[in-house]
């Protein structure tokens, strides 16, 4: 069953890195969101691809929301003309209220802070603290790495396979939408869904 979003969190780095297809990537990622009336929130920056994936949407008429900490308003450049910049008190209140607001989650490449927040939404959905799906937009196999280690972490037995399957990966926006729009979470696989099961139990 298609669901519709209404919005998506984009989580991406504060530069645009070297290879022209990160820009690229976004700034179609914006045009996509924007045609599909799908407001983006994000981190509030104004620089690197989060500038670049929030004027994609604004240039088209799209809506975006902006959340930055006080403290990284100068280093970020906190993004004036976007259609709503949220000021927060630090990035824990970022994250969460980035959350908040989103029908689903996407990762573009991205640095230290871009895994940091992936694999956080990541791991509520494993402990079942939220059912919103999440993708990998996998520029020119930017996060291949990640998932080939992921992968790893399930035969190793550190990771579930249906959470390591709760990720999507695909290098094109539209089909990357597409299967969130189609994301049904499975059922018992959550932790919390098994606890309770457990306690259930005769």
């Amino acid at each position: 069953m298609k669901i519709k979003l209404r919005t998506i969190c984009v989580y991406c780095g504060a530069s645009s890195g070297r290879a022209p297809a990160h820009a690229a990537a976004a700034r179609l990622l914006g045009k996509v969101l924007a045609d599909q009336q799908i407001t983006l929130v994000y981190g509030g920056g104004r620089v690197g691809l989060m500038g670049i994936v929030a004027d994609a949407v604004m240039n088209v008429g799209g809506n975006v929301i902006g959340v930055i900490p006080k403290a990284l308003m100068d280093t970020e450049v906190g993004h004036q003309h976007i259609s709503q910049l949220l000021i927060v008190k630090d990035m824990h209140e970022r994250k969460a209220l980035m959350a908040e607001h989103a029908d689903a989650f996407i990762a573009l490449p991205g640095g230290l802070g871009t895994l940091e927040e992936l694999f956080e939404t990541l791991t509520w959905a494993q402990l079942g603290f939220h059912e919103k799906p999440i993708g990998l937009l996998n520029v020119n196999g930017f996060y291949d790495g990640l998932v080939d280690f992921l992968a790893h972490q399930v035969r190793e037995g550190f990771v579930r396979g249906e959470h390591a399957r709760l990720l999507f990966n695909e290098p094109d926006a539209s089909a990357l939408i597409e299967r969130l729009q189609s994301f049904e979470m499975p059922e018992g696989v959550s932790w919390l869904s098994r606890q309770a099961a457990k306690t259930q139990a005769p």
